[in-house]
């Protein structure tokens, strides 16, 4: 377990060191990249009940810097002011359209069927996907969005936005589910063309229109919840360039609220990411062993060797001293490496503290992915219940 977690302290520091993170001062090193003229994008958003978010949203994205842009909003089925919000921008930005979705066909989800509507009625060269509760937090994220994806040749670039966390178990939460996310996903590999990882957030893709095509457009995932996850997979499996990149000071998503939100939200991104019980499990495992178990050896050690010197008993009281102590560099060196990572993922270090309890809240997230294996399970999301069959 110590030298799991020396692999952990090693590798936030070659990330530290080495680890690309795009910010807004990204200019391509690549002189050929510059003199390319700025190419036709259509942002989409794909917003039900999103009355709270929606103004940020846009607004952000209209506020970019780059010159040659236009932004659809998809209205699915809201019952709130989420279209009433959009108009009124509307009417301050012709950059801006408002498209209403007033059915959900058979086999597919929501935000699918918005975005392939929204997707169809457009003609940029590149389509920037974006989710309605991310916000842009500088005015260049575009420009260096299409810049860094020409310098790379990336078919599909995926800009992983900062966590905004207000709350307590946000904070507790977000760190821990981020992190089992970033053990299966890591970008270096994911980025990496001859290794099978493929992972993209929907709150910032941005992808060449061809390619969207290529892997047969949302159409080809209209049943999945989780289908950044599963257009990524398809853009490497179609031998396409999938990047995914850290940003600083470019982009920001608050995911959840409260901790209900945030163990439905959980859940339902673990299942539409692993899928299997086998993955599921083993996320569920890694959790309990190499976050709860020092704390159990501390208790079951310390107790122990306590219990034997009070009661003058005969016994491996050594064995239990030495768990007891084992546990305490464990669970030392997991805080340590923890309270560097929080920074990463935009968390305060001293919420390391509470590790354990968002270990419990994960695994909790995880145990209810696992029930929606089942056939006939619901998931229900926006106010749309989902039936696996």
């Amino acid at each position: 377990m110590l030298t799991v977690w020396t692999s952990r302290h090693l590798m936030i520091i070659r990330q530290r060191k080495h680890g690309f993170v795009l910010t807004e001062d990204y200019r391509p090193a690549n002189n050929e990249a510059k003199k390319v003229a700025s190419p036709h994008i259509s942002v989409i958003v794909a917003a039900k009940d999103e009355a709270d978010n929606i103004e940020q949203c846009v607004r952000t994205m209209l506020e970019q810097d780059y010159p040659n842009f236009e932004m659809i909003v998809a209205n699915d089925r809201s019952t709130d002011d989420t279209a009433r919000i959009v108009e009124r921008i509307a009417s301050e930005d012709k950059r801006l359209r408002l498209m209403n979705i007033e059915h959900l066909p058979d086999g597919w989800c929501g935000k699918n069927n918005a975005m392939q509507n929204a997707v169809a009625d457009t003609d940029g060269e590149w389509i920037c996907m974006i989710d309605a509760d991310c916000r842009q937090t500088s005015a260049r994220t575009l420009s260096v969005a299409i810049a860094y994806a020409q310098e790379t040749g990336a078919d599909l670039l995926s800009i992983l936005p900062n966590l905004e966390m207000h709350t307590f178990w946000e904070n507790v939460a977000q760190p821990v589910c981020s992190g089992i996310m970033m053990i299966w996903f890591h970008p270096d590999k994911v980025n990496d063309p001859n290794k099978p990882h493929a992972y993209a957030n929907g709150a910032f893709m941005l992808m060449k229109r061809s390619a969207y095509e290529q892997i047969g457009t949302h159409e080809a995932v209209k049943d999945k919840v989780n289908e950044d996850m599963h257009m990524a997979y398809r853009v490497k499996s179609n031998g396409l360039n999938l990047r995914v990149v850290r940003n600083d000071g470019m982009s920001k998503v608050r995911m959840y609220t409260s901790l209900r939100e945030t163990l439905r939200g959980w859940s339902r991104i673990f299942y539409g990411t692993f899928g299997t019980l086998k993955r599921l499990t083993i996320s569920m495992m890694v959790l309990a062993v190499m976050g709860l178990l020092p704390y159990a050896a501390v208790i079951i050690g310390l107790v122990g060797w306590h219990g034997q010197a009070v009661l003058g008993r005969e016994g491996p009281a050594g064995l239990f001293l030495a768990l007891g102590l084992l546990g305490i560099a464990a669970a030392a060196m997991q805080i340590s490496v923890i309270w560097r990572f929080c920074p990463m993922v935009g968390a305060k270090s001293q919420i390391a503290l509470t590790y354990p309890l968002g270990c419990i809240v994960g695994i909790v997230a995880l145990v209810s992915a696992m029930t929606k294996l089942r056939r006939g399970a619901k998931i229900t999301w926006r106010n749309t219940a989902y039936k696996k069959e």
